[in-house]
């Protein structure tokens, strides 16, 4: 079984890894610790404690009301406007992002660089590599 050191589960989780350090203090996810004494998560227990946070709404307990499950909440890092159609890009964590939209949706939102903003991704396939 593959274990997760505190700092690969929050880069995992989407949060820092004194936010993980604080779950795992507070009893939220179980760890153990290996010969060289750092903390760690089975990756089983990652997984289960993911699949809760995802469904209580993470940090601040306000749960998702959208079918489309895969948040990726970051930071706009461009916006670029054409006459009708605009294209933003979003860096959640590891992940850079890219959407293309309608100019009208990105005024509606007031988006630009350097705001926090969460993509939705939506998609009928799915591509999974083992890392």
């Amino acid at each position: 079984m593959q274990s997760y050191t505190i700092g690969q589960a929050a880069r995992l989780l989407g949060v820092s890894p004194d936010t993980a350090r604080r779950w795992a203090d507070a009893g939220r996810v179980t760890t153990h610790r290996d010969e060289a004494g750092r903390r760690l998560i089975d990756g089983r227990d990652l997984a289960a404690f993911s699949v809760e946070l995802a469904r209580t709404g993470g940090e601040d307990g306000v749960p998702s009301h959208t079918s489309v499950r895969n948040a990726f909440p970051g930071i706009v890092t461009a916006v670029k406007l054409g006459d009708v159609a605009a294209q933003v890009e979003i860096q959640a964590g590891p992940h850079r992002l890219v959407s293309l939209l309608t100019r009208e949706a990105v005024e509606e939102l007031g988006l630009e660089v350097g705001m926090e903003a969460t993509a939705r991704v939506k998609s009928t396939n799915v591509h999974i590599d083992r890392t």
